[in-house]
């Protein structure tokens, strides 16, 4: 485009247009168009969301209009870059940015005025990308890239106390780069994971910076070296492995396909981790899952759920209290009272919110497909005195009923996801075996197979006809008084009989 033709482009804001919905999308192009970037932002900045997808080979600001153009060196690295931003919005000096393809092909800048900077900016980020600069707060003898340095590092987790999920391990390595693709796995008993990065300079920064740090307070140790492979091939997009620049590709297990809240934490046994912190080392703050790694917030997003597409002739507050306490603890549940299928879950901390999230989201209860998401409220509000409410509202913090008040409970070691296989304790010896599976029975359930334990008749596995009949069970029959001031403890179970 030539100088004239630019000027008119900008004046008209023709690019701007297509983002208010009345036109289709732009074809792919390498020129991406850019929108609402900080006014404060610098060059340098704006190129770097394009790095980690090939090289940059223009660039265009308009901060008057907080716009940018970045053109790639090839169409394909823009639609890679395209693909990966689309799910997952990038940031600038904390603020979003909306990133579409341009209208134009190419950018011809040659006649503009100010771009002496963004030509600096280019020339500066080619250097680094050829491996003769060194990074910025490297000293210099890892600063400098060595020939054929992998973009994949290899991740082990010691002191793995507290699930870490492969979003936790998006975020806090995103801080350093453009993540591409993410591949975890047990080994050794040990949790390990491969990330690949686009480009190995972030790769390099990432372990540099992170090397040895804690992700939680005192324990999930970050032990980083560079992988022999140079890149990673995912299948699955579920929530062992992710390609995010690949939306397409099928979770591989049969489940509804991930959105993106989604993907489950692990619910990995601290026994099974050698050199595991015991409860008695941990602060609470570990036990609460707050993030020890600076400028990373934890777990995303607050600790209220909204929980939607309930069966409102079924549901409770106490229903909900019991099905998401197996994954937190929770405080308050309301049930709307116009809209009685959406119901607010306040767990007691963001970690807990995003685990519940992750495991309950997509399970079917009373015959519909529940649906969990981190909501914009901070806090469930109680009814003011003489409001209606119908007993909608419920305040659980003082629950004798809570799994995870006790820090450093075994219960954190424990969780799993809805299974058909529900353990079973607190079970007095004068109950038999035909005592409860006809409890189960009475409550609706198909009892498939049963037994207790052969070191303590306390607990026992029993294993229903469906995921969705334990799910209901654990509701109806968690805290069920069983006599001699015993009452039943239910959770899911990773075991089957």
């Amino acid at each position: 485009m030539n100088n004239s033709t630019s000027a008119g482009v900008y004046a008209n804001g023709n690019d701007n247009k297509k983002f208010k919905g009345d036109r289709p999308p732009c074809s792919p192009s390498r020129v991406l168009h850019l929108r609402k970037i900080p006014c404060d932002v610098t060059e340098a900045e704006v190129i770097s969301l394009g790095l980690p997808f090939g090289k940059v080979t223009n660039l265009l600001m308009l901060k008057g209009k907080s716009q940018a153009f970045l053109e790639m060196a090839s169409e394909e690295a823009a639609v890679t870059m395209i693909n990966y931003y689309t799910p997952v919005t990038p940031h600038l000096r904390s603020q979003p940015v909306y990133i579409q393809y341009s209208n134009h092909r190419e950018l011809k800048t040659d006649n503009l005025p100010n771009q002496a900077r963004a030509q600096a900016a280019l020339q500066a980020v080619s250097a680094v990308q050829s491996g003769n600069l060194s990074l910025p707060g490297a000293t210099s003898n890892e600063g400098t890239l060595l020939p054929g340095q992998s973009p994949v590092l290899r991740i082990i987790i010691e002191n793995l106390f507290y699930p870490v999920t492969l979003e936790v391990l998006h975020q806090i390595f995103s801080k350093f780069g453009t993540v591409l693709k993410i591949i975890t796995f047990t080994k050794n008993n040990q949790f390990q994971a491969l990330l690949q990065y686009a480009d190995p300079v972030n790769a390099q920064y990432a372990k540099m910076a992170l090397d040895g740090q804690n992700i939680y307070n005192a324990c999930c140790t970050l032990r980083i070296d560079f992988s022999k492979l140079t890149s990673l091939n995912v299948k699955y997009n579920n929530d062992k492995s992710r390609d995010f620049t690949r939306l397409d590709l099928p979770t591989g297990d049969g489940q509804p396909s991930l959105e993106p809240p989604m993907a489950a934490a692990f619910g990995l046994s601290v026994s099974a981790v050698p050199g595991a912190l015991g409860p008695l080392t941990l602060t609470s703050s570990a036990v609460s899952g707050r993030m020890a790694i600076p400028g990373a917030s934890g777990i995303p997003g607050n600790s209220v759920l909204l929980v939607t597409n309930l069966n409102p002739d079924f549901i409770t507050p106490h229903g909900l209290f019991i099905l998401f306490g197996v994954y937190g603890d929770v405080h308050r549940v309301k049930i709307m009272f116009n809209k009685k299928e959406n119901a607010l879950v306040q767990m007691a901390d963001a970690s807990q919110a995003q685990i519940a999230m992750n495991h309950l989201s997509g399970q079917r209860l009373y015959g519909k497909v529940l649906r969990a998401t981190l909501s914009k409220h901070q806090a469930v509000q109680l009814p003011r005195e003489g409001q209606e409410d119908q007993g909608l509202t419920k305040d659980f913090s003082n629950s004798p009923l809570h799994r995870f008040k006790k820090p450093g409970s075994k219960n954190f070691q424990n969780i799993f996801p809805p299974s058909a296989t529900l353990h079973l304790s607190n079970i007095p010896p004068s109950v038999t075996m035909d005592d409860l599976k006809n409890l189960f029975t009475e409550a609706g359930c198909s009892v498939k197979a049963f037994k207790f334990f052969q070191k303590d008749r306390k607990m026992a596995l029993i294993q229903l006809g469906s995921v969705e009949e334990a799910i209901q069970a654990l509701i109806e029959l968690h805290n069920h008084d069983l006599g001699e001031n015993h009452h039943l403890r239910v959770s899911f179970s990773k075991s089957t009989i």
